[in-house]
Order: C-alpha cells, then sequence, then structure tokens
C-alpha cells in the first residue's frame, strides 16, 4: 500500500442522469451534481457486492466531482396506473383475493377456457403498497391499493457529463473498481434505472489528490466537441466552462481559446472553514433506502489551461 494518495477518474455521462437526494414516490429530484452516496452505490454494484454487506473501503473513499457539462434540467410529467387492468397469471399467483374474485368463464364446447388474459378488473389500478406476507396462505399481499392513477414529477439532468474523483492512499483498491467498473456484475445506471452510461467509465488512477488531478486534467469532450455552439452557449450561469467562446469546451481546453474554468465540489476529511454539510456520506444500503451520515465539501473554481492532458475516450 502507497502512502500518497491517489485518485480514481470516473466519468458519468448519458442521454439522462438524475440524482436523488430527497426525493420520494410522487416528487423525485436531482441533484445539480452526482452524489457521493450514488457514486459509491455504482461501484458497490460493479464490484457485485450484496445490498447489506458493509462498504468496507469504499466507505473510506474521499470524492469530487466537476462539472464539466452540468446538463439542463428536464421535469418529467409521469403518471402510474389507471383504466382497465389485464389479469396476468403473475397477478393471481401473488395476491388470492384477486384470484377469489375471478370466476373461470364457462367452458366452451371445446377445452376448458381459463381467465388468464381475457378477464379485466374494472377500473382498478395495480399498485400495490404495504405487501407482505398472507399469514393464511403465505401469499404476497397488499395491505392497500390505490384506484385511480398516480401522479409523479421526476427531474433528471439531461445531457451532463461529469469527471468524478474518488482518493485513496491505496492504488491497488481503486484499480480494482477502476476493473470492476469496465467489468461490472451487475447493471450500472446514472442514479435511477432509466439512466444508462454512456461510453467509458473508468478513466484511470493517476496520483495526486482531488484538487491537483482536476486541474491537470481537460474537460471532457462531447459528441459535439469541435462544432458551433448553440447562440448563448457556455455564457449562462448553468455553463460548466466560463469565457468560452468557439468550438466545443473540450477543444478549448486543448489550446483552441484561452484557460477554461469549470466548478468542483471536493470532500474534505474534516470540517475546515468554507466547507458545507451534505447529508450524502453512505453507511448502508438497503431495500429500505439505507443510512446516511453527514460529510463535508468545499467548492472550488478550477482553472484548467489549455495545454491540459487531454482524453482518448469512448464517447
Amino acid at each position: 500500500m502507497s502512502g500518497e494518495p491517489h485518485v480514481l477518474l470516473i466519468r458519468l455521462a448519458g442521454p439522462l442522469q438524475s440524482w436523488g437526494l430527497n426525493g420520494r414516490f410522487a416528487q423525485r429530484d436531482t441533484h445539480s451534481r452526482p452524489t457521493k452516496s450514488g457514486v459509491i452505490g455504482l461501484c458497490a454494484a460493479a464490484l457485485g457486492l450484496p445490498r447489506e454487506e458493509p462498504l468496507g473501503d469504499l466507505a473510506e473513499l474521499l470524492f469530487g466531482v466537476r462539472a464539466d457539462h452540468p446538463g439542463t434540467p428536464l421535469r418529467d410529467y409521469h403518471t402510474v396506473g389507471g383504466g382497465t387492468y389485464p389479469l396476468r397469471p403473475r397477478d393471481l399467483l401473488t395476491d388470492h383475493r384477486r384470484a377469489d374474485g375471478v370466476a373461470p368463464p364457462a367452458p366452451p364446447d371445446g377445452p376448458e377456457d381459463t381467465p388468464f388474459g381475457r378477464a379485466e378488473l374494472e377500473g382498478w389500478y395495480g399498485s400495490p403498497k404495504y405487501v407482505a406476507a398472507d399469514p393464511v396462505s403465505g401469499a404476497l399481499v397488499s395491505g392497500r391499493v390505490r384506484r385511480h392513477a398516480l401522479i409523479t414529477e421526476r427531474w433528471y439532468l439531461s445531457d451532463a457529463a461529469f469527471l468524478i474523483g474518488l482518493q485513496h492512499s491505496d492504488p491497488g483498491l481503486l484499480e480494482r473498481i477502476a476493473y470492476a467498473l469496465e467489468h461490472p456484475r451487475r447493471l450500472l445506471w446514472l442514479g435511477r434505472k432509466s439512466c444508462p452510461p454512456s461510453g467509458d467509465l473508468a478513466l484511470g488512477v493517476v496520483p495526486g489528490t482531488i484538487g491537483e488531478v482536476f486541474a491537470s486534467r481537460a474537460l471532457l469532450p462531447t459528441g459535439t466537441d469541435g462544432e458551433p455552439p448553440a447562440p448563448g452557449a457556455g455564457t449562462g450561469p448553468g455553463a460548466g466552462a466560463a469565457g468560452q467562446t468557439h468550438g466545443g469546451p473540450a477543444a478549448a481546453a486543448r489550446g483552441m481559446g484561452t484557460a477554461v474554468r469549470v466548478w468542483a465540489w471536493i470532500e474534505s476529511p474534516l470540517p475546515i472553514p468554507g466547507a458545507g454539510p451534505l447529508s450524502d456520506q453512505p453507511v448502508r444500503f438497503g431495500a429500505d433506502g439505507g443510512v446516511h451520515s453527514l460529510r463535508w465539501e468545499t467548492r472550488h473554481r478550477v482553472t484548467i489551461a489549455p495545454h491540459a492532458r487531454g482524453w482518448d475516450i469512448i464517447l
């Protein structure tokens, strides 16, 4: 084990991302950037760790995120359920009350018919709540069933790309995580199952601290690098690069413009002046949502020189 700090760089990019902090079923928010809990969960899934298993060394990683392309907030007006509900075999197997309420039709002249795929429950909405095993039959039944469509509001980040830094003194641990991200044992998501990642994730392990490494690497490229930006691109309050005037942001970082500045949030192991608390330190993952504790992070304006080291990655 080396005593010097090393950083694993991870690229999180895709059509959609969603990193919830306080969302519930009806209102599901997204943070403006990836959360440590979400990224550590991504690494745990790649390593194939059981959900209830202690996080071990993963919990000791220092976390940083650089907002190369912050993306655009996207609201999804979402409805679940409503209308008629065609019965399927699994519906009758998992709730005996539904099975008892469906009488099979009279057999025709030919072979006996069944209600599977034919019977419908008018106005029934299949969103079971408080599911538990029936004490008599052992079948899974719901304590309450909503009979009207649920309306939910879900937020995403569209076309965003973030550079993540995970810092540890053991480069071997970081190399194992990097290998797992490119050869995951489970499917990986950018916050939700509807948000798969695109292209390369693990970008290598390098010596240094998160702040040093962030300043020495060019902006992540996008599929539109080299094309003229849209009017006003790169100048709004949510832009990832400041002072960008032509070409893509990664092109500017490769020398087509002046130095590029982006926001980064870097975790501090101890509370220090200027550091803010965030209830985002994973303690345990679980089906109930897991347990989190406070961690501390500081916001930095990172200046990336035009000659910063570029990328050779799959988008």
